[in-house]
């Protein structure tokens, strides 16, 4: 934790809640109560969120969700929350200056936008002589600049394993327990909770969000033993199987610990446990890539001197889920209708959009930022560029055959099937390549044929990286 202007004591503090949307393992919240008879649990809708154009429907909508189950948490504990609109900062330093508050605190987070948050916070609340908290391994399981590689000089890590190692082998913080008193002055003025109905045109089988659900969903997960965590080793890359955990816009809302996620999954054990705790330590890989290079948000990590193309009819085919490839087209229509993709799908999309229709990640990066609830910076930026061959990766040239990977991971078609409906009447792996249908047989089928030569785009690949 990071402090700034020591203050003397009062009776109010100020959490301002981000990316960490719950009571539970909460230490944001533990330390204002420590810190003060009184707290405001704060969130302000933020302008620089809509401004920079990351306040999609999807995540306004689930966002919704996730304000009411905290509002309702805190009222179980005698408090509520306080939401405000506008300017973070200005409003933050607002109810700073109307209770007298010593102290706000907040999760640190890793983006370029959250790290000027935290400098403008910094000068706002000095003329109030408050205290600005900034408290680690909230958002992630341990704190992004916790781990160096030993002797190099670098900041930070560049390849997983090593960092794997060095993250298993740290160990997290204790699970902090929920509160069971929160006293929030009356006379503080909130707006009115953020409504789902009004943030837009979502997904239609877009999830419900909030702290109450994750927790209900992470149990019952850890408990079932056909599709759950015991599995999950085994069919984590099952695309019709549907045995991932979906939990991933519970933790990109915080509306789950990370840290109480891999204390609780590494009780439970075996081989589905370590995978799923190995899932967690790639988003804190990640997120510090990021705090260590905030610029690699939108360029390349690496430099590779790629020379996109840019076919526009092209790209809306890959967005609409017409690329005449079922099983890029089922992942795609997945995303559109759910807000999420399965992770098997979004690699196999990602390489294709990239690798064999080569265009640029930050297109799929954008077009993944409009839809995906889970829509992380950290996690979606430096994915696409994995794929992409511009990440941290050491194999730039890998590229998904869509079709292999079909063979592998939807051997049968049912994940195809039921995505794609104009192929439901195909019988069995025959629905990945129904252009090999002839004539009036083919002709019955409401589906393109493909908008690209695997070969000759694997071709074309290799002599622009040359």
């Amino acid at each position: 934790m990071s402090t700034s202007n020591n203050a003397g004591e009062s009776r109010t503090t100020v959490v301002l809640f981000t990316s960490d949307l719950r009571v539970h393992d909460q230490p944001v919240l533990r330390a204002a109560l420590r810190g003060g008879h009184e707290v405001v649990p704060l969130f302000v809708i933020d302008d620089g969120v809509r401004a920079a154009g990351f306040a999609a429907p999807n995540r306004q909508a689930f966002l919704a969700d996730c304000l009411a189950s905290l509002d309702a948490e805190l009222r179980d504990r005698g408090g509520r929350l306080v939401v405000r609109t506008g300017d973070v900062v200005r409003e933050t330093a607002r109810v700073v200056a109307d209770t007298g508050a010593s102290a706000v605190h907040v999760a640190g987070g890793v983006s370029g936008y959250a790290l000027r948050r935290e400098r403008r916070l910094r000068t706002a609340l000095a003329p109030y002589d408050c205290e600005l908290a900034v408290h680690d391994a909230v958002i992630t399981a341990l704190p992004p600049g916790a781990e160096t590689p030993s002797g190099s000089g670098s900041d930070h890590f560049a390849v997983f394993t090593p960092y794997h190692r060095r993250w298993a082998a740290a160990g997290t913080r204790p699970v902090v327990a929920a509160p069971r008193v929160v006293r929030v002055p009356e006379w503080v003025a909130s707006d009115p909770l953020p409504s789902r109905e009004k943030a837009g045109d979502l997904s239609p089988g877009l999830a419900t969000g909030g702290e109450q659900v994750a927790r209900k969903k992470f149990n019952s997960w850890l408990a079932d033993a056909s599709s759950g965590i015991q599995a999950y080793e085994d069919r984590h890359d099952d695309l019709p199987g549907d045995a991932t955990s979906k939990l991933s816009p519970y933790f990109h809302f915080g509306c789950l610990s990370p840290v109480e996620a891999v204390q609780r999954a590494q009780q439970k054990g075996g081989a589905g446990a370590e995978a799923f705790v190995r899932q967690l330590a790639w988003r804190d890989f990640h997120h510090q890539v990021l705090a260590a290079r905030p610029a690699a948000s939108w360029s390349n990590y690496r430099e590779r001197h790629d020379r996109w193309r840019s076919d526009a009819k092209e790209i809306e085919a890959w967005k609409a889920g017409l690329t005449g490839f079922p099983v890029v087209d089922a992942a795609m229509r997945q995303l559109a209708h759910e807000g999420w993709m399965h992770n098997r799908g979004r690699l196999l999309v990602a390489s294709f959009l990239t690798k064999t229709l080569y265009v640029d990640w930050r297109v799929g990066a954008r077009h993944f930022l409009s839809l995906l609830v889970d829509g992380d910076v950290a996690n979606n930026q430096l994915n696409w560029q994995w794929a992409a061959g511009t990440g941290t990766d050491t194999r730039p040239n890998r590229i998904l055959n869509p079709l292999a990977q079909a063979k592998r991971f939807d051997p049968h078609g049912d994940y195809v099937r039921r995505w794609v409906p104009e192929l439901a009447e195909f019988e069995g792996s025959a629905v990945h390549q129904p252009w090999r249908l002839e004539g009036l047989e083919r002709a019955r089928f409401d589906y393109p044929d493909p908008i690209v030569d695997l070969a000759e785009a694997r071709a074309r690949f290799e002599r622009a990286r040359e």
